[in-house]
């Protein structure tokens, strides 16, 4: 074998399924590539909905508020001041606030004080 063959052998891509490319075109990295931009509505124009459930989580009563079209960081700070309101821990999951406890009604009436058009959910 030549040594121009050996060279071309050496570089030559045989599979590569991830990773990144000499191409311009896949420099890009894939999490901006799958990142959706977030529509923020006023929450005069948000639909809010309050439920407590106990499905999944062991026999623990948690009060969940889905139906927002906010960005994350508008639901951490609505997160803090419900979770200083109602005196308890609670977390942001997949675009919902979980809540610990069952405080339908006290939420209810902060994100209706807030603005939100807040319905409670379930039973």
């Amino acid at each position: 074998m030549s040594s121009s063959n050996r060279k071309s052998s050496e570089n030559r891509l045989v599979y590569r399924e991830f990773g990144n490319d000499n191409s311009a075109a896949l420099q890009k990295p894939m999490s901006t590539a799958l990142e959706r931009p977030i529509q923020e509505l006023p929450p005069q124009q948000q639909n809010v909905r309050v439920q407590a459930t106990r499905a999944g989580r062991k026999g623990k009563t948690v009060t969940v508020i889905n139906g927002f079209q906010s960005k994350p960081e508008t639901l951490q700070g609505l997160l803090k001041q419900l979770k200083t309101q109602c005196g308890t821990g609670g977390t942001v999951k997949d675009n919902e606030i979980e809540i610990q406890g069952d405080h339908k009604q006290k939420i209810l009436e902060i994100l209706t004080k807030l603005g939100y058009k807040a319905k409670i959910s379930g039973g």
